[in-house]
């Protein structure tokens, strides 16, 4: 049996912990539950008022775990839709998920997200206590699951969301860290080649008393540059990196410019753009599937495509639409829809399936961004292995022709 733990003005205390309590109600029976609180002496108290003499009360201590990700959101969603469809208590639903979780770090989320709904929190506000994990959209869908009754579809909705959002962004990774990580290993081998192997060669040329062939005497240079800055260099590039992803993640002027670029980029732009309309859709069919009204769903779904270009074309959408203008037309205003998305949202209009029209649309571009990944490993591997055989090939062979031209003039 759990006990409703008192809040303190209104919010939850910075300091407050949970605590596991054991006691004996009027009738004698003994009973057990958590309860957070800012210490064992207001727990004591607490239950004291409601009947209950404690025999027992020690706090939780939560081991440290992982940092909380995407997929362990997107898993508790599934299993609490799944514990719900079952008819498990809500609560008791927060116990069995939190208990079989494998980060402890997220076990502790749940126990205070449980928490607060046990004080009679409603789950979408308990949910809004940390937007760093759920964003608006997920609690405006929990919220309207509430409201109307049907709580544990819309966490189902939620999970399979979610579950493909992460799969999409999975495949998005997987097209660029396969070139990037070759890109810095090839990097890192010629750089180890120029520092330590050709001044080794260096050393072995000046005895030949012969002029050297152009490209050895290029070789050599780049290696005496290297040898002589090699911690410039390192320096330069890890810390323009650095200098580059902190620009990316705290200026929003950089963050556009970005994301105009990358829509634009060779190959790669096309998955984006792709993938960014899957998102876009699909979220769109998750808000409207859920009854929450257009004009609204669409504050939404602008963040959840991940793109300042098409959150800046959602913003202009949705104030068109709530001046009356039809979804279609806004769309095809804002610029950034293929035709083809436009017609599909158009029929849905027409015929009263917007939700089902635009989960197809966001179907047959997650298909587009399987075929497109596919598509760009398959051309990247060879394409990588011209890259590195030009160089480290040029190199060696750099280096080799010094001993070519003594072997023929002997």
């Amino acid at each position: 049996m759990a006990t409703a733990a008192r809040k303190t003005g209104g919010s939850l205390a910075v300091k407050e912990s949970i605590y596991a309590w054991e006691g004996k109600d009027k009738s004698g029976k003994i009973v057990r539950g958590e309860m957070r609180a800012n210490g064992e002496a207001i727990v004591n108290a607490t239950l004291r008022r409601q009947g209950v003499m404690t025999t027992k009360v020690k706090k939780k201590v939560f081991r440290s775990g992982k940092k909380i990700t995407d997929k362990d959101i997107s898993l508790f969603t599934r299993q609490l839709a799944t514990m719900m469809k079952a008819g498990v208590p809500l609560l008791q639903s927060f116990d069995i998920v939190a208990k079989g979780h494998a980060n402890p770090s997220m076990s502790k989320l749940i126990m205070e997200i449980r928490s607060d709904v046990e004080t009679g929190t409603s789950l979408n506000q308990a949910f809004r206590k940390f937007p760093l994990y759920f964003d608006p959209l997920f609690c405006n869908l929990v919220g309207a699951g509430e409201q109307a009754g049907i709580l544990e579809d819309l966490l189902t909705r939620l999970a399979i969301y979610k579950e493909k959002t992460i799969a999409i962004k999975g495949k998005i990774k997987s097209a660029l860290f396969y070139p990037i990580s070759i890109l810095v290993v090839a990097f890192v081998v010629t750089a180890v080649i120029m520092i330590f192997v050709v001044p080794a060669f260096k050393e072995v040329f000046k005895s030949f008393g012969a002029d050297l062939p152009a490209p050895t005497l290029v070789v050599m240079a780049i290696s005496d540059f290297f040898v002589s800055y090699w911690y410039l260099i390192f320096g330069l590039i890890f810390g323009s990196f650095y200098l580059f992803f902190q620009s990316w993640r705290r200026s929003l002027k950089v963050q556009r410019f970005m994301d105009r670029a990358l829509l634009q980029a060779p190959i790669f732009g096309a998955v984006i753009r792709k993938a960014t309309i899957a998102r876009w859709t699909r979220t769109l069919a998750t808000m409207f599937a859920a009854g929450v009204p257009l004009v609204e769903s669409l504050d939404s779904v602008g963040g959840a495509a991940g793109n300042a270009v098409y959150l800046d074309a959602t913003k202009k959408i949705q104030a068109e639409v709530s001046t009356g203008t039809s979804l279609t037309v806004a769309m095809q205003n804002a610029n950034v829809f293929p035709n083809m998305v436009t017609q599909m949202v158009s029929i849905g209009e027409e015929s009263g399936s917007l939700d089902n029209m635009l989960g197809k649309v966001a179907d047959f571009y997650e298909n587009e961004v399987d075929d497109a990944v596919a598509a760009i490993s398959s051309l990247m591997e060879p394409l990588i292995m011209v890259v590195l055989g030009v160089i480290i090939g040029g190199l060696v062979i750099a280096m080799y022709l010094p001993i070519f031209k003594l072997g023929a003039v002997v």
